[in-house]
């Protein structure tokens, strides 16, 4: 039988990107975003290119209820997950009192609530499969705090302990649970974020990488059960270096490259 793996945020970006890599690898795919015509194209290139089985949800996952209907449109088309990707997630920045209140609660619903429950609710399949895989995008921002995008950062650290720790309670069944933490990306989370003026958007303090490259370290990684895959080595020395600096000066360089210039 045909391996399936679920994916959300997969209409752009590194979601996109491990979409086609999964696909070219053998694997029939549940692409979840809101953005039908993108969804649309993905199902009409990949099924073509691949001759995968290639379906398509299109959901408003910051909304309320998202995870139980997705689970339900997945029994509904008799599908059984074997691969289950949160990458789904958003960030914004400037001064946390000057954002709206409900964009960043919003963002909590999608960078937390929406994995927990789809990782709840689907875990049990992911283990049945024997050779299930559990991949969540968590960033590097996960490993400090991040003045100016204060929510986006406490956000990516709990996808990355609770990527952990699920890592160790299910690490005699057979399941792969991985972490990928990227660094600066080249995808539109910069544009939604509003911040292409920011340090770090403009590649001043670490080089960017390609959703490409970001997405075929992600998958080999999870392929491996890497529990912590930081993408890229100038990433994986700023993971390093922050465990070992001092808070302030952790702090103080996170701001600087959250400020827009």
């Amino acid at each position: 039988m045909s391996k399936v793996a679920l994916i959300t945020g997969a209409s752009a970006g590194i979601g996109k990107e491990l979409a086609d890599i999964m696909a070219a690898d053998g694997w029939d795919l549940v692409l979840v975003a809101r953005r039908k015509e993108a969804l649309k194209s993905m199902k009409d290139e990949l099924s073509s290119k691949y001759g995968r089985k290639v379906f398509t949800f299109p959901i408003d996952l910051t909304k309320s209820g998202a995870a139980v209907n997705l689970n339900q449109l997945l029994k509904k088309n008799k599908l059984t997950v074997d691969a289950l990707v949160n990458n789904a997630g958003f960030g914004s920045n400037g001064a946390f009192t000057d954002l709206p209140l409900k964009n960043e609660l919003e963002m909590i619903d999608l960078n937390i609530r929406l994995l927990t429950e789809l990782t709840h609710l689907l875990l049990p399949q992911l283990i049945a499969s024997k050779n299930g895989i559990l991949l969540n995008v968590a960033s590097t921002a996960g490993f400090q705090p991040g003045p100016y995008m204060a929510t986006y950062y406490a956000s990516k650290a709990y996808v990355l302990h609770f990527t952990e720790a699920i890592a160790e309670e299910t690490r005699k069944t057979g399941l792969k649970v991985s972490a990928l933490c990227p660094g600066a990306t080249k995808t539109e989370f910069f544009d939604v974020a509003n911040m292409q003026n920011a340090s770090l958007a403009k590649g001043k303090f670490s080089p960017m990488m390609s959703a490409r490259k970001v997405a075929e370290i992600g998958y080999r990684g999870a392929l491996k059960g890497k529990v912590v895959n930081i993408s890229g080595i100038f990433n994986k020395i700023l993971a390093s270096s922050v465990r070992i600096s001092p808070r302030v000066v952790v702090r103080k360089v996170a701001a600087f490259l959250n400020t827009k210039k």
